[in-house]
This record gives C-alpha cells, structure tokens and sequence, in this order.
C-alpha cells in the first residue's frame, strides 16, 4: 500500500467545530521522490523505492551514495519501499505529498517505540507484584523460572529482563483528523510510536 515518510514533530490539541478538544499527534512530511521502480521480472515483487528528505553526501556509506547517483538524484535522509500491485501511474523521479491521503479516514503508522533501557519484568513483560508484607523477598523478582535437574537451564525466549524499547511498532487504523497541504502536515488523532523527530511511515489503509 502506497505511503510516505515524515517525522514526528510532537502531540497537541485541535478544536472540532462545536469546540471539542481532539487530541493529535503532528508528523511533518516533505515531498517524496520515487528513486527506484521493482518488478516481478526483476526483483519478484512490484513496488516503489522513495526516498525523502536531504542529508551531507559525507553521511552516506559508498553503496548508499551509490543508489541516489544511480536515480539522479541528490542524497536524502530516509528510504523505503511500498508495495504496489499497478505500477503504471508510477516512474523514477516522480514527486508527491501529503495530498495522496486526500479523501482518506484511516491510516497506518508504522514507528520505532522509545528506548527504555535495561527494564525488569514488571515494566517489561508487565509481571504482577509478589507479596511486600510478612518478609517476602520475591516483591519484584520473576519468581520461578520452572526448570528442574532436568533440563537444568532455561530455555530461550522465557520472559525475562532485559533490554527494552526501540522497536519497530505498527499501528493501524488510527484516524486521520486534518491535512495541512500547504505546511506539509498530518494530524492524526492519538499517539504515534517512537520519541519526537524519529521517522515516522504513513500508509493508506486501503490501497
């Protein structure tokens, strides 16, 4: 489904017309251009490569450099790729906005959650208390992990703490309130993943 990258610029709060507050997160989306078109014969799939945004050429590895020369094009800051079923309204150089989600209700956004750092399992995995009364030395700790003389270890994936955060989130349907073609806005209502000025994905729902 045909989408674009912005940022995450912040949260704030606009009026509907009989005056009720709506809660939205603000992503600020500059002009995309298609860098690259991907076939069935070629690559085995169909989609568009867009790239967006700008960046120093010192910024870029030597193959990253390489695929913007290759288009014609100056560096940018972020790529991705939309899969598409018809690429005939598609071509390599093609510039569009904010105003292909004209019409649009609901949207997908795709974000990297925020970095929480070394979390436990109450905080991570969203473990319940034990007792904190009557001496109890299991308060926060996640207990028993279930392993015996046999298998004498613990099998991987068991949830434990760790590392938390940073993570690549999709959240779908959510609505998109207001476009603002002229400042290259999108107003959708509630929160959105990842910190302010992270990359932000946002795709059609349908189509």
């Amino acid at each position: 489904m045909i989408g674009i990258i912005g940022k995450k610029l912040g949260m704030t709060q606009i009026f509907t017309a009989d005056g009720q507050p709506v809660p939205v997160t603000i992503i600020e989306v500059p002009m995309a251009t298609v860098m690259a078109l991907k076939t069935k014969e070629s690559d085995g799939y169909k989609a568009i490569k867009v790239a967006s945004g700008t960046r120093k050429e010192k910024h870029l590895t030597q193959p990253e450099l390489g695929q913007f020369k290759k288009a014609g094009m100056e560096p940018a800051l972020w790529v991705a790729e939309f899969r598409l079923e018809d690429l005939a309204d598609w071509e390599v150089g093609k510039q569009y906005g904010v105003s292909i989600f004209d019409g649009e209700k609901k949207v997908t956004v795709i974000g990297t959650s925020k970095g929480r750092g070394f979390a436990g399992t109450i905080k991570r995995h969203k473990f319940s208390r034990g007792p904190s009364s009557h001496g109890s030395h299991n308060v926060r700790a996640p207990g028993s992990l279930g392993a015996h003389s046999y298998p004498a270890r613990v099998f991987p994936g068991k949830k434990l703490p760790g590392h938390m955060g940073v993570e690549r989130k999709t959240v779908k349907n959510l609505e998109l309130v207001k476009i603002d073609a002229e400042n290259n806005l999108l107003f959708i209502r509630g929160a959105v993943p990842g910190a302010s000025n992270g990359k932000i994905i946002v795709r059609k729902q349908n189509g």
